[in-house]
Parts: structure tokens; sequence; C-alpha cells
């Protein structure tokens, strides 16, 4: 029988996921600094963006090592896989896969050398849309890429490709080659590099420490490693950070297209978007909530964690009084104890209890961060009502997934989307609650304070910003066809943790 792994996860009911988050990145330009442990932080700060899988790469100016391994960052890292990782530059990356399996040859960051021995390595945070067409670039450049079936490793292919080339040189005639989101940070012996897509979906920003720079997803692990937040890397924009200082370059005009479900669920709440804080768009989101769907009701309560800020500002809003009222296990992980039918019915009740006293004989309003299948609300709604709530009322802090994203984050498919296919009356049936509203688009992106020709609201709207290909040459899995056929594909993570200098990892 197969074992639980022991990680935690955040998902409430592991059979029916939620939208799963773009990964994380950071890089390190600190010379004297141990930027290992730097990068190891500021990972720890961003692994709400990824969970599968974790790594660093280091140099010393004369070799790059890499460490990855399946894995949340405290489960890849300690002082024994820190200590060797000895460097003046670094870069890190927590995974979870938008293109390719979640396989230890899939992790980042990843690693190539050039025929002159230059290494690179590279970590990714988005999803490209034309792999198909990289996929092609890099069969015609007759390179082989193993076992690999991420964009990532396309990326880093076509870069060391160019070995008469400096990496800066390869970086400007491969990055616009790109079509998709992409937040960069890759690295050879000596230079730490950085490029944002030019729709710039996914965040990415610049900061400053006292011996050197940080490049991170999200300014919440600029905070984490004591860096002091410089700016956002723009749009089209390509840094290079080496002895020399800092320097930019323009490989695109910007066209900003900044993803709006990054405000409603993906980045931390005390991370800051556009300027914007996440945790007071949330709030205001809340606000706006209550005055566009107000409810007659005696308790406001969100679900652990993103809807807790947003049913605190539509408490303050309505004057319900605000209350705790469910206990989250914080240390439930991933089980393959397969339930009887009899115990089926525990449902999220692993993850989630309520407070049945404080539920009890009242009329609820439950306020949540989005319904993609509707299972979870269902399951919600019943331990509520069996706890002897008098009326559940449901309010969602953003507008109807209908659509599935191509950039980065992994929802469910249209077909599994429950507003895909029904009203929100029907919606609220399927769900058995009193009442359902979801916040208006206008009221988001009010709440966010950007104008919404500055946002990315596909997966609300379908109106993609980046174009899609046809559907036979887009999806997470486009790459491991040619793979099938080849035996060996996976390999196990205890046979396949190891360090690997300056060669393909």
């Amino acid at each position: 029988m197969a074992r639980g792994d022991g990680r935690l996860t955040t998902e409430l009911d592991p059979d029916n996921p939620g939208p799963r988050d773009a990964c994380g990145v950071v890089g390190i330009w600190a010379p004297g600094e141990e930027v290992s442990k730097l990068t190891y932080f500021g990972l720890y700060a961003l692994q709400h963006r990824g969970q599968e899988a974790a790594g660093i790469a280091v140099s010393d100016g004369a070799r790059t090592v890499v460490y990855k391994d399946l894995g949340l960052v405290a489960q890849v890292f300690d002082e024994s896989t820190l200590a060797p990782l000895q460097g003046h530059l670094a870069i890190g990356h927590a995974r979870y896969s938008t293109t390719g399996a979640p396989t230890w040859e899939n992790s980042q960051p990843t690693i190539r050398s050039t025929t002159t021995g230059t290494a690179i390595a590279l970590a990714h945070n988005g999803n490209l849309v034309n792999t198909a067409d990289l996929m092609k670039e890099v069969d015609r450049l007759g390179i082989d890429m193993g076992t690999t079936t991420s964009d990532t490793h396309l990326i880093t292919a076509l870069l060391a490709a160019h070995p008469d080339e400096s990496v800066a040189a390869a970086a400007e005639r491969v990055l616009p080659q790109l079509r998709g989101a992409f937040c960069l940070v890759f690295m050879d012996e000596n230079t730490l590099y950085a490029a944002r897509d030019p729709q710039g979906v996914h965040p990415l920003v610049l900061g400053r420490l006292a011996s050197g720079w940080a490049v991170a997803s999200e300014t919440a692990a600029l905070d984490t490693i004591g860096a002091h937040f410089v700016r956002e890397v723009e749009p089209g924009e390509l840094l290079t950070i080496d002895e020399h200082g800092l320097r930019s370059t323009r490989f695109a005009n910007p066209e900003p297209k900044g993803c709006l479900f990054e405000y409603v669920y993906l980045a931390r709440p005390d991370t800051k978007l556009a300027g914007r804080n996440v945790y007071a768009t949330r709030v205001e989101v809340g606000r706006t909530l209550a005055r566009e769907f107000p409810a007659e009701a005696d308790l406001v309560i969100g679900v652990p964690e993103s809807g807790i800020p947003a049913a605190i500002g539509f408490a303050e809003e309505s004057g319900i009084p605000y209350g705790q009222g469910f206990t989250k296990n914080q240390y439930v992980g991933r089980t393959f104890i397969q339930p009887s039918q009899s115990l089926r019915q525990l449902g999220i009740r692993l993850k989630l209890n309520p407070l049945v006293d404080q539920i009890k004989g009242k009329r609820l309003v439950i306020v949540d961060d989005t319904i993609v299948r509707g299972n979870t609300q269902r399951a919600l709604v019943r331990m509520l009502r069996e706890a002897g709530a008098v009326e559940v009322h449901i309010r969602i802090s953003a507008p109807p997934v209908k659509w599935p994203c191509f950039y980065g984050i992994d929802f469910a498919t249209r077909a599994e989307l429950i507003a895909g296919a029904l009203d929100t009356d029907g919606i609220r049936a399927q769900i058995g609650a009193d009442s359902l509203g979801y916040v208006s688009m206008d009221g988001l992106v009010r709440a966010t304070e950007q104008p919404a020709s500055r946002l990315c609201m596909a997966c609300f709207d379908g109106h993609y910003p980046i174009e899609l290909p046809a559907s036979d040459l887009i999806g997470k899995h486009l790459m491991e066809a040619p793979q099938a056929a080849k035996p060996g594909v996976q390999r196990s993570t205890e046979a396949s943790t190891q360090v690997r200098e300056g060669t393909t990892a």
C-alpha cells in the first residue's frame, strides 16, 4: 500500500483541488553574504506559490552547483544541504508544474553547459504558449532534451545554444522568441540576470541588499531577507547584475496585462502589487461585496486563509460581526489512505471543523475567494447546516471563474468549471446555499487601483491578451507525448537527489 508522504497541503478537498499557484523565483547577487541561505529564506516566503519541488543554484565564480528535489522548501534543504552551496550569487525556485509533469527531471533551477563550458542555470515563473514552436527550434538545432518535458528547459537550452555569444547577447536573441508569461532569474558563473514578459503577467520585483541585489516574485520575499524594495522589474525588461553594478535593457515594448487573480488568491496578503497592498485590496473587495450583495445575518465568517481579509471587509461595511467559524488543522498532510463509503462524509473535516457554539442557531455569511467545481463549498454548506446554522449565505470575492488559464495558473478545464455551465442561481442550488453573490468585475478592478486596461482577466471573461495557438498545440503535457515511448522518464526521488556541477541537470 502506498504511504502518505507527510507533506502539508492547503487543499480542503485533495480530490477536487482549487486553482494551483504559479511558481516562485528568487535571485541573489551579494558577495560576502551567505547567498544560499538568503535564497532559502526567500523561497520559504514564496512557498505558497509552489509546493511540488524546490531548488537552488549557486556560483562561486568558478563553478555552478545546483541542488534540487521534490518536496517543500524545508524538506529539500537543511543545514547539511545548504552548507556546500557557497558562492556570491544564487537563484532559487519553488515549483508548481504548469508545463510538464511534477518529476525530478522537471524541477528547477535547470542547468545546461555551452560548448565553451559556461554553465547557465535558470528558474521560471509562468507558462509559455508557444512551446510547440520552441520545440521545433530546439529540434532544428539538434539539441538533446533528454527526459525533460518543461518549457523552462527549452528556454535554458536555447540560451546555451549560442556559445559564440555572451549570455546577455543570447538572452537578447532568445527572449523576444518567447510568448506567454515568464518571470525569469538566470545566471552564469559571474552574473545574475532577471527578465519579465512584455505583458508583465506575474510579478517580479527588484530589491537592494546591504552588499548586493535581490530579485523575487513578491515583495514579501524581499521583506523576509531584509532587502529594500527598489521597484518592479518592468514588462519587457532584462536586468544584468554583476561586479559592475546593475544594468537594464529592453527586449520588447511593454504591454502591461498583470494577472488579476494575483490580487484574489495567488499573492501573499503582505505583498504589494503595482504599489497596492494585497491585504488592503482583499478587504476593499469584501466591502464592495457587502454593498453589492448585502445579507441579513448574525455573523460573517471567512474561509481560511484567502477568504479572511474579504470577510473582514464585508463585516466592516455591513456592520455584521466578524467571527471565527472554523478551526483549521494546520498539520494535515497528503494521505493515500482511502476512506470507506461510510467515511466519505468526513470530507473536508480533516482540514476544517466548525465551531458549533459560534454557529448554532445563527444566520451566516461565508466569504470565500472562488468557486471552481463547487464541491468544497457544497461540503462547507452541509457542514455548517449540520452544526446548526439557520441560514448560509455564500459571498465570493472574485467574479465567476469561467475560463482556464494558460499563463501559469493551473485551473480545472473549462468543462470542470461550474460557472462555465451554470448561472449564479444554478450554482447556488448546487452548493445548497440560501443565497450566493459574486463581486462584480468592476468592483474587483476598482479595489486593485489599477486600470482595467492593464489587467489580464482571461479566467473571468475569456479574453486572452496573449494570442493562444490551436488547442492541440497547448497544454500541460504537450512535451510529454514524444517521451511516452521512452523508458525511465520518471526516476524515484531517492535515486535522483544529487548535486550537479556545470552540467545538464
